[in-house]
């Protein structure tokens, strides 16, 4: 018997199984770009902290008088401006030369104080607003520099 194609049965067991394995697959795609998404925005996060951070650390290194802290702000001398940092709306914003930019958005808590060792030391701490109810991981970063 010579037989030349594939029969109706054979066919519906070649798409049944088929059918399993999209079925199967799908949802392990979906859970893997889900968390490929989830990766970048946490390293996009880190990467926007790092640069904040800085440029805090450079302001804080090039003070040409004392740092002062006042409740949720930070002023920095510079020449005869001042660098101020301030913790509002959910973002740390830096003021200078009368122009005010974001520094760091979607920031959950920021403090600014300094340290007394052997060497005075300024610390910025901010954590950062997370889309998660109960993250994992608390996207909390520590920033110090010796003016």
């Amino acid at each position: 018997m010579n037989r030349r194609g594939f029969g109706l049965i054979e066919m519906l067991v070649y798409l049944l199984g088929l059918t399993v394995v999209l079925t199967i697959a799908y949802p392990a795609f979906e859970k893997a770009m889900r968390g490929s998404r989830d990766l970048q925005r946490n390293a996009d996060d880190i990467l926007r902290a790092v640069r904040a951070g800085e440029i805090w650390r450079k302001d804080v290194r090039s003070a040409t008088g004392p740092i002062r802290v006042e409740h949720d702000a930070m002023f920095i001398p510079v020449g005869n401006d001042q660098v101020v940092y301030l913790f509002a709306d959910s973002a740390v914003w830096r003021e200078w030369n009368d122009a005010r930019s974001m520094a760091l958005r979607d920031v959950k808590s920021s403090s600014m104080r300094s340290g007394f060792a052997t060497v005075t030391f300024w610390r910025w701490e901010v954590e950062l607003a997370s889309l998660r109810k109960d993250p994992a991981v608390r996207p909390l970063f520590t920033f110090e520099a010796v003016p």
